[in-house]
This record gives structure tokens, sequence and C-alpha cells, in this order.
């Protein structure tokens, strides 16, 4: 049996992650660990270590669906895999977090706060039991927006694990698409430097 290493346990970060949101939506600011990590390695490293093993939320669908058996194991649909349904939900997905982005500007120029998190971008769940007191309401609101993607994406990736494998998620993900653009480009850039 291979022995485990710290990053093996990262699903546990991931799961605290969307616990904690639940009940201090200050917590959401963490998840800029989660988008910045990965670009950083693929950046520097030129590779998908972050997808490949320190992606907490892989590990967690592997998990859910794989040792406690929640998937029904099917290959992902060709479409998923395709280039211009990846490249597709990757805009869709920046141009929901742009979206993200300009709500938070408008409170930070005295909009009111809107304490709500929009699951699948489209359904309001109402969180005021959510403490806003310690931070501004325009960190508050980017709190709320952050906390909304990454509720989304994991409901997503929750949906994709049960009907077919359990890191099917992955085919598509939006950070996996941006990284995997950037590991090409890096390595194109080298290949043309040594041309």
């Amino acid at each position: 049996m291979k022995k485990k290493k710290w990053y093996d346990y990262l699903w546990i970060a991931s799961s605290a992650y969307l616990i904690l949101g639940v009940f201090n939506i200050v917590f959401a600011w963490l998840g800029l660990i989660c988008f910045a990590t990965p670009l950083a390695i693929s950046i520097l490293g030129g590779d998908k270590a972050y997808c490949n093993r320190y992606c907490g939320r892989g590990q967690l669908f592997e998990l859910l669906g794989g040792r406690i058996g929640l998937s029904l194991w099917r290959r992902p649909p060709a479409f998923l895999r395709s280039s211009w349904f990846r490249y597709g939900f990757l805009a869709f997905f920046m141009t929901m977090f742009g979206l993200m982005l300009y709500s938070t500007w408008l409170v930070f120029t005295g909009a009111p706060l809107r304490e709500a998190v929009t699951l699948l971008w489209a359904f309001n769940l109402p969180w005021g039991w959510a403490s806003t007191d310690m931070i501004s309401p325009w960190a508050a609101q980017f709190a709320f927006g952050f906390y909304s993607v990454m509720l989304t994406s994991t409901v997503l990736g929750l949906v994709t694990m049960l009907l077919f494998r359990p890191r099917s998620w992955c085919v598509y993900c939006p950070m996996g698409t941006m990284t995997q653009g950037i590991c090409r480009l890096k390595h194109s850039g080298q290949n043309h430097m040594a041309g």
C-alpha cells in the first residue's frame, strides 16, 4: 500500500472551506488560495501538478465517488471533453467571475450589500445568518460572490461525479483549462526559443 503524503489529505481543506463559509462568509476569502495556487504552479513549474496532486476538490470527488462508491463510473460524454465546451465553460465562468467583481465594485462605491449566495448562477440562497460585522460591505460582497462561485462549481462537480467517474469534473474544470493553457503556452515558448 502506498504511503500517504501530506497533500493526500487536502480534501479536508476543501470540505472545511465549504462548511466554514456557511457559518461565516468571511471564510470565503480563503478560496483565493484555490485560484492563485494552481496558476502559480503552472506558471512557475510549467505543469499541472496542482490538478494531479494538490487539488482538494478532486480528492474529495475521488473519495466520495471512488472509495465511498457514489459514482456510476461511466465515461463522461465526449462533449464535456471537447475544446469548444471546455473553453466555452471557462469563458462563461470568467464572465460570472467578472460580474461578481463588478457587484463588489458597486458595493464599494455605495450600493447596498446583497447578503445572498447564488447557486448555479440562478438561485439566490438567503444567507442572512452569515456574520458580516467584522469586514467592510465590499469585502462581504466579494465573499458572498466568491462563495457562490465555489459552491456552484462544487455542486456541478458533485453532479458530474455522481453521473460519471469520480473526477469527471476535472475534465472541464475552468481552473484546469486555464492551467493547461498556461502550460501549453509555456512549453511552446520554450520550444520556440530552443528551436
